[in-house]
């Protein structure tokens, strides 16, 4: 279809709408199909996009400066193809289900502030001796061999006080058993 006047009634509108449909929506497509690196979806979403645009402003195509809409029509498609690229470069990347799934659940800070003084009052039930290896081992990060020389008794006194203190904490946190294994 060459530049003509888009008339305002409706359905004249919808006739001229459709004409360029057809006259100008194959090269339309295929460039704006190149331009989304082959996603036909985005590609038709955008001719559609463009023939609104031409809808939404009949004088452009009006102008008698050329003999055809295409030029126009094909400016206002790159153009669009440009936003909606970097728009979607603007956004992050959103994550698929598959990885949500193999994602872990962390709880949130009520939780582990409640756990927190849970196995502080469980400690507390243990004796000093269990106590001191248990918090030099497990809460202080010190090896065998440091609580050793830390307390001034043999690694394996260390080892067994650890073993009976951990065990001893597993009758008294229940639902923490898990956690200490």
């Amino acid at each position: 279809m060459t530049a003509g006047p888009i008339l305002t009634n409706a359905t004249t509108a919808e006739h001229e709408l459709a004409a360029l449909q057809r006259e100008h929506g194959r090269p339309l497509f295929a460039l704006l199909l190149r331009l989304c690196d082959g996603d036909r979806q985005r590609a038709e979403d955008l001719v559609q996009e463009t023939l609104v645009r031409a809808w939404q402003h009949p004088e452009a195509l009006r102008a008698g400066d050329f003999d055809s809409v295409r030029p126009w029509l094909l400016t206002v498609g790159r153009r669009l193809a440009i936003d909606a690229r970097r728009a979607r470069q603007a956004r992050p990347p959103e994550v698929g289900d598959a990885i949500l799934e193999t994602t872990r659940v962390i709880g949130d800070h009520a939780e582990r502030a409640a756990a927190a003084l849970d196995v502080r009052e469980a400690v507390k039930t243990l004796t000093p001796e269990h106590r001191e290896v248990l918090v030099l081992v497990y809460f202080h990060g010190a090896s065998v061999a440091e609580a050793a020389e830390t307390l001034g008794i043999p690694p394996g006194t260390v080892k067994s006080r650890a073993y009976y203190a951990l065990r001893a904490l597993r009758r008294v946190l229940p639902g923490y058993a898990a956690d200490l294994r």
